[in-house]
């Protein structure tokens, strides 16, 4: 332990800057994950703090944007319902604004279709067991990949 503290490099915050601004260029970052980075370049709270702020004044940090580009890529890539992607959000420290505005990505439409096509793809992959053991399945694959408890008994139920 005592030998990994000592590997770490120290930065001032001058040497920190084009190496965070880069950090945030590559992909859209929460507050928290900058804040994680920069603490890992052994910088004083104070100027963590500093750069964050100077990171919002110039655009690089945005927590909607990021909630926005999060909520979009989790739900059309990974197919993620909103329990999840909330829930993942918070972990992240995602003010409840910046939730509800990345929330507004999804389609209600699109989210009950997705959910339907998520539903027959998942119903038809179990082999063998009985109609009713395969429906528990399936809703229980698809809460765990967040999606609403009610919303998806409704579509089993029209299997």
């Amino acid at each position: 332990m005592e030998e990994e503290i000592r590997k770490k490099k120290r930065y001032t915050p001058q040497q920190a800057w084009p190496l965070i601004q880069n950090f945030c260029a590559y992909r859209e970052r929460c507050h928290q994950e900058i804040r994680d980075k920069l603490y890992s370049y052994s910088l004083t709270s104070d100027d963590v703090e500093n750069i964050i702020v100077k990171l919002i004044e110039e655009k690089y940090l945005d927590e909607e944007r990021y909630a926005r580009a999060f909520v979009s890529g989790k739900y059309r890539i990974k197919k993620w319902g909103r329990s999840r992607i909330v829930r993942e959000l918070k972990m992240r420290k995602i003010s409840e604004y910046c939730i509800k505005k990345g929330l507004e990505e999804i389609d209600p439409d699109e989210y009950y279709e997705n959910l339907k096509h998520l539903v027959e793809k998942k119903y038809n992959s179990i082999k063998g067991d009985h109609p009713a053991i395969k429906r528990k399945k399936t809703a229980h694959y698809l809460m765990t990949k967040g999606y609403e408890g009610d919303l998806v008994w409704d579509v089993v139920k029209e299997i």
